[in-house]
């Protein structure tokens, strides 16, 4: 079956109507702030006529028409390359980032809630620019739940593709989609609002509480300060550790928490297992550095769990620069890069149920290896993953990995060295942002060649998408019948 091109358009244009209205909106700080308004607002009008071209595409909605998984990979990819791409002109429109390349790969960055910068003094952008980074992170973070929530609905119609794109393990729950994802948005809001309120008691002024609340629930890690988070009191510090611990949690937990039935969050694996991953990294962790560094425990605790999350749930922000630790701290933080959060949360990576599926996989090779005649069912939250779902898993695992390792040799072949290139393919698919090598927590990608940047912009955009997502807008099959 081929795509529903200008249904898909059309809905793609009522997407931008999002980010045009977050353009005028984010035009109001710059007023608040006394900077110029031109480059968001002539940015908004651009929007804003791209949106009414397609909407005069020849066709008409057909209600009763149910779309495709097809055309889901092209409404989801499309709109996040067109929000990517227009995200960019603020920078480049008002000279702060007068390259485009540099202008997208920060956009992608802030889109895609990955974090990574090339920034070199971020504290010099107009306020304006710094909220309008923040807020492309809040608006990625929430993008999925709005596709489901806002456009769909809008056009009566009812798939359930859309929801589960980011995600070959999400559950399903009921009520009907719009009503669950009406609760989603509240929980983000909630989870934002509550936030802001937190960090306002420790001290933070609203504009950097606003800010950091975006990029936290968004688990995106975009900081208006040049240490990130580093200079801030521990209260601040460990607000925003338990913040982006949340963020990291299936929203759908959330949700039955909000419902009160606590029976599905005890019954769901993948959350205990993400606290348990969680608590045993930051602790061997929080070892490391007391015994290895001139640190108290409650500093080592801090500063470890602090990294742990902040790297595990893929949002970026920096307590201290994990590059001075000893080598095992920070070859730690390398390979947590692979983990991700949970399903169902703004976080990016692999993901843990993933991660519970396979080592389920070889919990039964090992079992059907002492006993061959013996059939072992593979579980998750007490249903059975059937071979299909199973063999998606872990083929999406493999190609992760793949991906990772030709990404990195040609980022090696560009200039780059070891460190630097495996860190930066890792820390962009998983959507995390800072790296090891010269793309440290203190560090950016500045320096990094323009290649390397539009490689690592694709990256993100892979990552977040789940790969083959995006991927499969490559294959010719796609196109065809």
């Amino acid at each position: 079956m081929m795509i529903h091109l200008f249904l898909n358009l059309k809905i793609v244009a009522r997407s931008l109507f999002i980010l045009a209205f977050a353009l005028v909106f984010n035009a109001i700080v710059a007023v608040i702030f006394s900077e110029n308004i031109l480059p968001l607002l002539l940015t908004a009008c651009i929007v804003f006529f791209t949106a009414g071209v397609l909407l005069l595409l020849p066709g008409k909605v057909n209600p009763e028409e149910n779309l495709t998984k097809k055309d889901g990979g092209f409404i989801v990819s499309l709109s996040w390359i067109l929000f990517s791409v227009f995200g960019a002109l603020p920078y480049t429109f008002s000279g702060s980032i007068p390259s485009f390349t540099d202008a997208l790969f920060e956009s992608v960055s802030g889109f895609t809630t990955t974090g990574a910068s090339i920034l070199t003094d971020i504290e010099v952008l107009p306020y304006s620019l710094l909220f309008w980074r923040s807020l492309t992170h809040w608006i990625g973070g929430i993008g999925i739940i709005v596709l489901v929530i806002v456009i769909l609905p809008a056009l009566q119609i009812g798939s359930y593709n859309l929801f589960t794109l980011e995600s070959s393990v999400q559950e399903k729950i009921q009520p009907k989609i719009k009503a669950v994802g009406m609760r989603l948005l509240y929980i983000y809001l909630l989870l934002t609002f509550a936030e802001v309120i937190f960090l306002l008691a420790g001290g933070m002024n609203l504009f950097e509480s606003l800010c950091h609340s975006f990029g936290t629930v968004a688990t995106g890690g975009f900081s208006p300060k040049n240490t990130s988070i580093i200079g801030y009191s521990p209260y601040i510090q460990y607000v925003v550790m338990i913040f982006m611990l949340l963020a990291g949690v299936n929203f759908i937990i959330h949700y039955h928490i909000l419902k009160r039935n606590f029976k599905k969050v005890k019954e769901n694996e993948e959350f205990w297992f993400y606290l348990i991953v969680v608590f045993i990294i930051g602790m061997i962790v929080t070892f490391v550095l007391y015994l290895k560094m001139d640190k108290g425990f409650e500093e080592s605790f801090r500063d470890a769990f602090f990294q742990v999350i902040s790297i595990i749930t893929c949002t970026g922000f920096a307590s201290a620069d994990y590059l001075l630790w000893p080598s095992i701290g920070w070859t730690i933080i390398f390979f947590i890069m692979f983990l991700g959060g949970s399903t169902g949360s703004t976080a990016g990576g692999i993901k843990m149920a993933r991660h519970l599926v396979l080592l389920k996989n070889i919990k039964r090779f090992i079992l059907q290896a002492r006993s061959p005649n013996a059939i072992v069912h593979l579980k998750l939250n007490g249903n059975v993953v059937n071979d299909e779902n199973n063999r998606n898993i872990l083929s999406f695992i493999s190609i992760y990995l793949l991906v990772f390792i030709v990404s990195s040799i040609v980022l090696v072949v560009l200039g780059l060295d070891g460190q630097t290139a495996s860190s930066s393919v890792a820390t962009c698919m998983a959507g995390i942002g800072p790296g090891i090598g010269t793309v440290g927590p203190v560090s950016n990608f500045y320096h990094l060649p323009q290649t390397a940047k539009i490689i690592l912009s694709f990256l993100m955009l892979l990552g977040r998408l789940e790969i083959l997502t995006l991927l499969m807008l490559f294959i010719p099959a796609y196109w065809r019948k």
